[in-house]
């Protein structure tokens, strides 16, 4: 059973309730949109699980996946509204929710449109390629679709990956130097000086951009006895921030030298979602008009995934 599906009968059950960032209980029912059960086609375990430096002690499941809305929602002109013009029908980019929790097991969500999903892995952010590249010890639910996209998540990788992740890292830096912290957090701020939640982070990031950049390919919990030793504080502030910097003046130059794609094939990319569209709605002919090429392209993508069983 996927979390999502867990969390959805917990709480048709009355047996879940959430904390806000404060650590305040609230015991409203969760506002669950009732269609993305059913359309969701991938769901996964991200965060400090993935990267093998969690807690063991500690059940908290930061959870990430898409679904496939109703095909009005992707091609609003299907149900006549003009882009632009007039009351615009509501979009889905996303569903979140925070800090839930069933028993003793806390869980995050961030459900995305296959749209918003595809946009943000072509751009590189790091949530989303870590999405993309997580253990299969870490994936809770998958479906052909699901399984067509991971097959296919090399096909996002770039060189923009460094600018993106660089600057996730330095948002992660000045996080953990921090000292304006509530709750657990203030506790350890105070224990070693800064955050080594934020901390570790830093480290993680400027090793997956090198990967990405030298190995074409990402393995998540690759480094995770040095993130490990992070969380337990065995890290002074002074030797993250050296480390960033030494890491950054080398990753520029490993940059320089990547011999990764420059930047997203686009084109590419555009036909891998029309043809997880078409797997999903059936045919797009009355949605929008594909080109000869693109058409031609499309059905050998269909025909080797049928001869391929996916």
């Amino acid at each position: 059973m996927s979390n999502l599906a867990r969390v959805h009968e917990a709480n048709n059950n009355g047996h879940v309730y959430q904390n806000d960032d404060k650590g305040v209980r609230k015991d409203s029912k969760l506002q669950i949109p009732s269609w993305i059960l059913p359309n969701l086609h991938y769901e996964c375990i991200t965060g400090s699980v993935a990267y093998g430096c969690n807690d063991e002690n500690k059940y908290d499941f930061d959870t990430h996946g898409f679904c496939i809305p109703k095909k009005e929602t992707i091609f609003p002109h299907l149900s006549g509204h003009i882009p632009g013009f007039g009351t615009q029908p509501p979009r889905f980019d996303q569903w979140d929710e925070k800090h839930i929790f069933i028993e003793n097991q806390e869980y995050d969500f961030s459900i995305y449109g296959i749209v918003k999903f595809f946009q943000l892995c072509m751009e590189n952010n790091p949530n989303m390629i870590d999405t993309l590249f997580v253990p299969s010890r870490c994936i809770t639910h998958i479906t052909n679709i699901g399984n067509l996209i991971r097959d296919s998540r090399h096909l996002f990788l770039h060189k923009g990956c460094w600018h993106k992740f660089k600057g996730y890292a330095f948002s992660q830096l000045h996080k953990a130097k921090s000292q304006t912290r509530e709750g657990k957090r203030r506790e350890v701020v105070e224990k070693y000086g800064y955050d080594v939640k934020f901390a570790y982070h830093i480290i993680r990031l400027l090793d997956e951009a090198e990967q990405i950049l030298t190995t074409h390919t990402l393995i998540l919990d690759q480094n995770r006895e040095q993130l490990k030793s992070i969380r337990r504080g065995e890290w002074t502030l002074e030797q993250i921030e050296l480390y960033f910097s030494n890491k950054e003046k080398q990753l520029e130059q490993v940059y320089t030298d990547s011999k990764l794609q420059y930047k997203p094939d686009e084109e590419k990319i555009k036909l891998l979602l029309l043809n997880c569209l078409e797997e999903h709605y059936g045919s797009l002919e009355k949605a929008i008009t594909i080109e000869g090429k693109e058409a031609s392209i499309l059905r050998q993508i269909k025909e080797l995934i049928e001869k391929s069983g996916v």
